[in-house]
C-alpha cells in the first residue's frame, strides 16, 4: 500500500496512509438478503465499494436456497482487513467510520439497536424459509406457512416498539441505522408476499423501499438476468 495522502490543498503528504479501495463480495441482488444487508451497511458508512460477484457455485446456491448466514458472503475487504458476517461488518465499519453513526448515539438506544439487530441475525428461521427474498415478484395473495406466524408477529412487535419509542420513520428515529439494514430484507418480504401487518409496520416497509440505497439495489436486482426456478414460486 502506498504511504501517501493528499493535504487540503491537494498536495501529497508524505508518510500518510491511503486506504485501498474497498471491495464487497456479494451474491444475487434479487435473492440474497445477507448481501443486501452488508451492502446497505457500507452505504450507511459512506464507504464506496467495488462490487465483486460471488462465484456461482454450490456454496453460493446453498446460501440462497437455505437462506443461511454461515457462508462467507458478503465479505468486505478494506485497508488490509477481510471481514465477513454482516454484524462483524457493521462493527468494523462503526470503528472505521465513527462519524457515520451506524448505531444511535444514545447509549440505551445503541444497546437496543444491537439487540434487535442480533435477533434478526440469529433467528426467524421459519420466516426465512416460508418467505424467501425475491425482489422480482409480487403476490397479491400468498398462503403463509403457519409456523412463520410467530416470527412475523415478533418482527411486528420489534418494529412497533422501535417506531413508538424513537418516533420513526426509521427504527431509531430520523436516520437509518444498522437495524434498518438488518430488517430491510424482511420489509421487502412482507411487500412481496402481501403479508398483512399493522398500518405503522406497512408504512415502515414503504419507508425502507423508498430509501435511496434500497431503491438503487431493487432497480439493479430487477435488471439481473439470472433466475433461480426454485425461488420463482407461484401459488
Amino acid at each position: 500500500m502506498v504511504e501517501t495522502a493528499s493535504t487540503p490543498d491537494g498536495k501529497v503528504k508524505a508518510g500518510a496512509r491511503v486506504p485501498e479501495k474497498a471491495t464487497l463480495t456479494i451474491s444475487s441482488k434479487t435473492y440474497s438478503a445477507w448481501s443486501l444487508r452488508g451492502w446497505l451497511m457500507c452505504r450507511l458508512a459512506g464507504l464506496e465499494v467495488i462490487e465483486k460477484p460471488a462465484p456461482n457455485d454450490a456454496n453460493n446456491r446453498a446460501e440462497l436456497l437455505l437462506l443461511s448466514p454461515s457462508v462467507l458472503v458478503p465479505r468486505l475487504t478494506y485497508d488490509g482487513a477481510s471481514v465477513w458476517d454482516v454484524l462483524a461488518i457493521a462493527e468494523f465499519l462503526n470503528e472505521e467510520c465513527p462519524d457515520a453513526h451506524l448505531f444511535p448515539e444514545d447509549r440505551i438506544a445503541r444497546a437496543h439497536c444491537r439487540s434487535v439487530s442480533g435477533e434478526i441475525h440469529s433467528g426467524f428461521t421459519n420466516l426465512r424459509s416460508a418467505l424467501p427474498m425475491n425482489l422480482k415478484v409480487r403476490h397479491d395473495s400468498f398462503p403463509v406457512f403457519s409456523g412463520a406466524r410467530p416470527d412475523i408477529e415478533r418482527v411486528e412487535a420489534v418494529w412497533t416498539e422501535c417506531l413508538e419509542t424513537y418516533g420513526g420513520p426509521f427504527l431509531f428515529g430520523e436516520h437509518p441505522t444498522v437495524a434498518d439494514a438488518m430488517y430491510a430484507p424482511v420489509a421487502t418480504r412482507f411487500l412481496t408476499y402481501a403479508v398483512a401487518v399493522s398500518a405503522p409496520c406497512l408504512a415502515y416497509c414503504k419507508t425502507i423501499t423508498e430509501w435511496a440505497p434500497m431503491a438503487e439495489w431493487i432497480a439493479a436486482a430487477k435488471a439481473e438476468p439470472e433466475e433461480m426456478e426454485e425461488l420463482e414460486v407461484e401459488f
